[in-house]
C-alpha cells in the first residue's frame, strides 16, 4: 500500500478499532454494573482507565516510536489491545476487568500518539488539513459503531462476548497494518527541541482546550445510556439514540473546518460551537425531546474541532513539534481520564442522573476561557518575535 489516501483509509480503520474498544464500556455501562455489582462511579473509573496511561506516556511516546519505528511500535500497541480485550472478556472479577482495561488502554495510547505522526509523514505539504480532519473522525466513527453494535452483541451473547469482539478487531488491525503499511520514503523528523516560555504555555493551554472539549463529549456517549435507561428506555435503544450524536458529529467536523477556513475566523466558530453544545448538553436531562437534543449535540460539537486542532501549529516550530505534541496530548489525557471518574462520583453523590451533562456544559465554558488565555499569550508571543 503506497497511495497516501489508501494509507489514510487503513490508519482510519485501525484507529476506529481503538475508539470502538474505548466506547464499549460506555455502551454497556448498565450491564457491566449489573454483572460486576458496581455503581456509576466504578463504571466511570473503568471508562477513564482506558486513557489513563496517556497522562504519563504521551510525552515519551514519540521517542519510543523513533527508537522502534512507527510501524513496529503501533503493532505492539495492537498486541496489547488484543491481549487486554481477551482478559476483559474472560474476567470474572472486577479486578481482572480493570487489568484488561488498563492493558488495552496502554496499547491504545501508542496508537493515538504515533498514528497522528504517521498521517503527517504521508501528507506533510499535501492536503494535511483535510487528511487530519478525516483521521480525527475515526474516533466518533468507532464510538458510534460501538454504541450501535455492542448492546446487541451483549444481548445476543453476553458482556464477555462484546469484549471479545474488541479483541478480534484489534487482531485484524494488527494483520492489516503488518501486511499493508509501508513507511513513506521521506519523513520529516524534529530535532527533539522542547517548547519553552510562552510557546510552552500556549501548547499546555491548547491541550487543555482539546481535553476539556473531548471530556465534555465523552459525557454524552459514556453517560447518556445510563441517563436514558433511568427514564425507562431499553439499553439497546438508549445506546442507539446516543450514537446519533456521535454519527452527526462525524459529519459536522469537516463542515466546521470548512467554515473556519473560508471565514478566516476559527475562534468565532469555536466559541459558537462550544456555547451551543453546552446549552444542548444542559438541556438533555431536562427536556423530553431526547432525539432532537442529541442531534443538536452532534451538529454543534463538530464545529470547533478544526480550529482546535490548528492551535498547536500556530505556536510550535518544526523542531519542537514532536515533544510539543507530547505535551499537548498529556494535558488532553489528564482531562479525558479524570472527567468520567468525576462525573460518576457526581451522579452517585448528588443522585442526579443529569450531573454528567451539566459537568460537560461547564467544561465547555472553561474551554472558552482557556481559548481567551491562549490568544492573549499567543499575541504576546507574536509581538515578541516581531519586535
Amino acid at each position: 500500500m503506497t497511495g497516501r489516501w489508501q494509507v489514510l483509509a487503513l490508519l482510519f480503520s485501525i484507529r476506529s478499532v481503538m475508539a470502538f474498544q474505548f466506547a464499549t464500556v460506555g455502551a454497556l455501562g448498565p450491564s457491566i454494573g449489573e454483572q460486576y455489582h458496581v455503581d456509576a462511579a466504578d463504571v466511570g473509573f473503568l471508562i477513564g482507565l482506558y486513557l489513563s496511561p496517556g497522562m504519563v506516556f504521551a510525552l515519551p511516546g514519540g521517542v519510543i516510536g523513533r527508537l522502534l519505528g512507527d510501524k513496529r511500535a503501533v503493532l505492539i500497541g495492537l498486541v496489547l489491545m488484543t491481549v487486554g480485550g481477551v482478559i476483559s472478556s474472560a474476567a470474572t472479577t472486577w479486578e481482572a476487568q480493570l487489568v484488561g482495561r488498563a492493558l488495552s488502554g496502554f496499547g491504545g495510547i501508542i496508537l493515538n500518539v504515533l498514528m497522528s505522526k504517521m498521517v503527517t509523514d504521508w501528507f506533510a505539504g499535501r492536503e494535511i488539513a483535510t487528511a487530519m480532519a478525516l483521521f480525527v473522525n475515526s474516533w466518533p466513527a468507532g464510538i458510534a459503531l460501538a454504541l450501535l453494535a455492542q448492546p446487541f452483541i451483549a444481548a445476543e451473547i453476553d458482556v464477555s462476548g462484546a469484549f471479545a469482539i474488541t479483541s478480534a478487531l484489534s487482531a485484524l488491525g494488527f494483520l492489516a497494518l503488518l501486511i499493508m503499511y509501508k513507511q513513506p520514503v521521506a519523513s520529516e523528523l524534529s530535532t527533539g527541541a522542547f517548547p519553552r516560555g510562552r510557546n510552552l504555555v500556549c501548547i499546555v493551554v491548547a491541550g487543555l482546550i482539546w481535553g476539556l472539549f473531548n471530556a465534555s463529549f465523552a459525557m454524552v456517549f459514556a453517560f447518556s445510556p445510563i441517563l436514558l435507561t433511568t427514564r425507562g428506555w431499553e439499553l439497546a435503544a438508549a445506546s442507539s439514540a446516543t450514537s446519533l450524536a456521535v454519527w452527526i458529529s462525524a459529519i459536522s467536523v469537516p463542515i466546521g473546518g470548512i467554515i473556519s477556513d473560508r471565514s478566516g475566523r476559527p475562534n468565532v466558530v469555536m466559541v459558537v460551537g462550544f456555547l451551543l453544545t453546552a446549552v444542548s448538553l444542559a438541556a438533555l436531562p431536562r427536556l423530553d425531546f431526547v432525539i432532537p437534543t442529541l442531534i443538536a449535540i452532534g451538529l454543534f460539537s463538530g464545529l470547533p474541532v478544526g480550529g482546535m486542532m490548528s492551535l498547536p501549529a500556530r505556536v510550535l516550530a518544526p523542531e519542537a513539534r514532536a515533544l510539543g505534541m507530547g505535551v499537548f496530548f498529556t494535558f488532553f489525557y489528564v482531562c479525558v481520564v479524570s472527567a468520567p471518574m468525576l462525573a460518576g462520583v457526581l451522579i452517585d453523590t448528588t443522585g442526579w442522573d443529569g450531573a454528567a451533562m451539566d459537568m460537560g456544559a461547564g467544561m465547555l465554558v472553561a474551554a472558552i476561557l482557556c481559548l481567551v488565555l491562549f490568544e492573549l499569550v499567543a499575541s504576546q508571543l507574536s509581538r515578541a518575535e516581531s519586535g
